[in-house]
């Protein structure tokens, strides 16, 4: 089948540092990309690379930084028909450095992100007739995003949200979701504990669960992936790669969680399906770019 995914699409200006600086430091980079990013459009680069029909809606400003992320994703596995382009915002951005370690510090300016009205519903609405899969992030409107999920709820879509950036939700939001990912961070400011092993994640889960999620996914960076629903449960070990960039590690997971759900395999294959998808992605520079193929993931799979 099909995923859609609506959220957020920016231009990353990614620069890579010996060490992240501290305040009033000025630091000397060894190089600079400029790529599209968002948690929204590196999910859907992720779900169309790994070969899921894939609609992403969203929005850009009419501005230099949105004709380039026009003209850069021209070639991806994606349609782009559902961006709106808004002469009234600009165009999101996310400033970036990431150090020696992989380690990472994101700065971003929404934007037209944050300009999501009902036009997002409702071309999300329209590009779900085709899909059973929806896929969200928290980089754009809280209301838009739980219209959204009401919308594929009525629909009888798989609902996947991924509640991130940090923040607090409101009761509905875990209601509406069939899965929520949240890594360990935001499982602290969700539940008030940051999870540090299998059975604080299990904990966790049981709490998000019990506020209405279906299914509870805690990611826990290195030390792999818990899972829960009413009737099942495991762990992923991580997958051993060579990490030079743990951005957008957690937007390849959710991408590759949704194709593997769209495409019905079962919930422990699903799991590992994002695992293998957010290892991959730690292995190349920048957001988007670090997408992986199908290819790929099937090779790593079979290790």
């Amino acid at each position: 089948m099909a995923v859609v995914i609506q959220g957020s699409i920016n231009m990353d200006l990614t620069t890579y540092v010996p060490r992240l600086p501290a305040p009033g430091e000025t630091l000397f980079g060894s190089s600079f990309i400029t790529v599209p990013g968002g948690k929204g459009f590196n999910q859907a680069t992720a779900s169309g690379r790994l070969g899921a029909v894939t609609h992403f809606i969203g929005r850009i400003g009419d501005d230099a930084f949105g004709a380039g992320v026009l003209e850069m994703i021209a070639d991806e596995p994606i349609d782009t028909s559902g961006i709106l382009v808004d002469p009234e915002s600009g165009t999101g951005l996310a400033v970036i450095n990431v150090d020696d370690d992989a380690e990472n510090t994101i700065i971003v300016v929404s934007g037209a992100n944050m300009a999501h009205d009902a036009r997002e519903v409702a071309r999300t609405r329209q590009a779900l007739a085709t899909a059973n899969v929806l896929l969200l992030q928290l980089e754009t409107p809280l209301e838009t995003t739980l219209a959204a999920a009401e919308v594929a709820r009525e629909l009888g879509k798989i609902v996947i949200l991924d509640p991130a950036p940090a923040k607090t939700l409101p009761p509905e939001a875990y209601q509406l979701a069939h899965f929520m990912t949240p890594n360990e961070l935001e499982t602290e400011m969700l539940i008030g504990f940051r999870p540090t092993n299998q059975d604080e994640a299990a904990q966790a889960a049981k709490i998000l669960r019990e506020r209405g999620v279906e299914t509870a996914v805690i990611k826990l960076g290195a030390q792999g992936v818990y899972y829960q629903s009413a009737t099942e449960s495991g762990f992923v070990e991580p997958f051993t790669v060579k990490s030079i960039d743990t951005v957008a590690a957690g937007d390849a997971f959710n991408g590759g969680l949704a194709v593997a759900l769209s495409e019905g395999q079962p919930l422990a294959a699903a799991i590992r399906w994002g695992a293998a998808a957010g290892a991959l992605a730690t292995t190349k520079p920048g957001a988007s770019s670090s997408m992986p193929t199908r290819a790929e993931l099937e090779a790593l799979l079979k290790k």
